[in-house]
């Protein structure tokens, strides 16, 4: 989450952490010119949202569902680690019987193409409200494309097999296989039915972890291998997972 530092009544406003790279919106597509973001980084990228994500969640005693997930409320720092923002539309939602955690709001909060279809029908919010947002957020990091009618697109793509013609094409060397498996996730996490969708802990984390490591894996195999110099993005993901890995060692 990102750091709140302060906050000034007078002016309404609120002062956080410098976030040297601006949102992750503004870098998948690529505003102000800046290279693209490798899919070693877009792996990790995407475990560090949803890390984030469900520890909101597992907040005690009551869950934070944030319901303003999107590209635009995720910053990054200088080395591209990236941190949930904007928890303006936030909420405590009570726990109820059988273990759902939902509540019932008059209105529903969001942004357009973000929104969970069942929450903005009925007004129930959950946990798993934030998982169809988050299901959004990392069909876009595989294709960087603007979200409406996105989940259709590469459903239709991998069901055809061409899920290679929807990915970012800034990206020249994607992993096919674990771009599919993310591709099927995502695509869980945006069902319509609320039912449908993964648990976050025990489903998709697992998933994302598991790709962050192999894409950890890459950068290290093609640094300690030494075939000559490593590209702008491909040098910052290192720094960052080298980064990472040394916090976590501690």
């Amino acid at each position: 989450m990102v750091l709140l530092l302060g906050a000034c009544p007078e002016y309404g406003i609120l002062v956080y952490e410098y976030m040297a790279k601006g949102s992750l919106d503004d870098r998948l597509f690529r505003r102000g010119n800046t290279p693209a973001i490798s899919w070693q980084l877009r792996f990790r990228i995407a475990a560090e949202i949803a890390t984030g994500l469900l520890f909101l969640h597992q907040t005690k005693p009551e869950p934070i569902v944030h319901r303003d997930l999107k590209p635009g409320n995720v910053l990054l720092d200088h080395n591209y680690v990236s941190k949930i923002s904007d928890v303006g539309l936030a909420r405590l939602v009570p726990a109820v019987a059988e273990n759902v955690t939902q509540c019932r709001a008059t209105s529903a909060a969001g942004t357009f193409c973000y929104i969970d279809p069942e929450y903005q029908q009925t007004g129930m919010l959950g946990v798993k409200s934030d998982v169809y947002s988050l299901g959004i957020m990392l069909l876009q990091l595989l294709t960087a494309k603007q979200p409406m009618g996105l989940a259709y697109y590469v459903e239709q793509a991998v069901e055809e097999g061409k899920l290679k013609d929807m990915l970012d094409p800034a990206v020249p060397d994607w992993p096919l296989e674990e771009a599919t498996s993310l591709a099927k996730l995502s695509l869980q996490c945006a069902e319509l039915r609320r039912k449908d969708r993964p648990d976050l802990g025990k489903e998709v984390m697992p998933v994302l972890n598991r790709l962050r490591e192999m894409g950890e894996e890459s950068l290290e195999s093609v640094y300690y291998a030494g075939h000559g110099p490593m590209s702008h993005s491909s040098q910052v993901s290192y720094t960052s997972v080298r980064c990472c890995i040394d916090i976590a060692s501690d």
